[in-house]
């Protein structure tokens, strides 16, 4: 990686140590992402030689786009809300499928300012579903909205990363 690329995004070697663990096993991935809309694609993408490895993204924000297009279970989603592990698990096994990757990261939590369906801002889970096995990670986090969401595309990069 370049001294260039490394400036370009906070996140380059995070995202560029994830495209080069990948290109080793000759897997692809896709992110679903709520909380972080796109930042977790970006990171990747950012990284010279990125469409090797990533097939794409899917920001589902709003609760039914996790049920219509990730195929997260509509009771779940109703009964426990958007901001929950079962559902960050779905999301990463959903956007697998969608998108034809062998690895699903998956972001939902709440950045704030306000709480969420009874969570409080900095409750986080990001998940990663390989062919291997399925992980998911709750962090707690603090601080601005911005703060959060960096955070928790930082968490999600690392989860893959310890999981490849």
């Amino acid at each position: 990686m370049s001294e260039d690329s490394a400036a370009r995004h906070p996140l380059a070697s995070d995202a560029a140590g994830v495209l080069a663990a990948l290109k080793r096993r000759g897997w692809s991935v896709a992110a679903a992402e709520s909380l972080t809309g796109g930042l977790v694609v970006a990171a990747l993408v950012d990284v010279p030689g990125a469409s090797a490895s990533v097939r794409g993204g899917i920001v589902a924000y709003a609760t039914d786009v996790k049920a219509s297009v990730l195929a997260v279970d509509p009771e779940l989603l109703a009964r426990s809300g958007a901001v929950d592990p079962d559902v960050a698990r779905q999301m990463a096994r959903g956007v697998r499928r969608v998108l034809g990757a062998d690895v699903g990261i998956s972001t939902t939590g709440v950045a704030g300012p306000d709480p969420q369906g009874g969570k409080p801002v900095g409750t986080v889970f990001v998940a990663v579903a390989t062919p291997e096995r399925e992980v998911v990670r709750r962090l707690a986090l603090a601080g601005t909205r911005a703060d959060i969401r960096a955070a928790t595309v930082r968490e999600a990069l690392q989860l893959v990363a310890a999981e490849l």
